[in-house]
């Protein structure tokens, strides 16, 4: 996992998850010797645009990946200043999407791990579909009223019965 030093203003201990966790203080950044060799075995070799620790100057948000990449991001925030950026943005998971998305769409295979619920990974294995519903904003109990929305997209699963 990469820190993107190079071109964040913040100091390492300004970016939250450069603490550690909050029960030890350790990192848990690396990936597992057993899923690298698994995702080898299944992928090749590969580059990794988040490495650590960071070579100098490294900057996975900005610099061309390579024709097969893994991806173990950041699991936090941190401050990073891109090429397009006047000063240093917060950036987070959605950046290293978008970013992958970009080396996709050239041709790139890109294979990213991240924590999601057990629950999600349940639907998903059942075979449900997946929308992207937008920021959805949510009526009042009260009077019917139109909420603001949340500023997070709300997926929607099918399960689809059979016909």
């Amino acid at each position: 996992m990469s820190k993107n030093t190079r071109v964040s203003a913040a100091l390492p201990k300004d970016n939250k998850f450069h603490g550690g966790s909050k029960m030890d203080g350790k990192h848990y950044w690396l990936s597992p010797p057993a899923l690298l060799k698994a995702i080898r075995k299944e992928f090749g070799k590969f580059f990794d645009p988040a490495p650590y620790p960071l070579p100098k100057g490294f900057d996975g948000l900005t610099m061309p990946w390579k024709k097969v990449n893994y991806l173990n991001p950041p699991f936090g925030a941190i401050m990073h200043q891109g090429p397009g950026d006047k000063e240093p943005k917060k950036k987070g998971m959605t950046a290293w999407v978008r970013k992958a998305i970009a080396e996709h769409r050239q041709g790139k295979t890109v294979v990213i791990v991240f924590p999601l619920d057990k629950w999600q990974l349940m639907l998903l294995d059942a075979g449900a579909e997946v929308r992207n519903l937008g920021d959805v904003k949510w009526h009042a109990t009260e009077d019917g009223s139109e909420g603001l929305g949340t500023g997070r997209h709300v997926a929607m699963f099918v399960l689809r019965g059979k016909e």
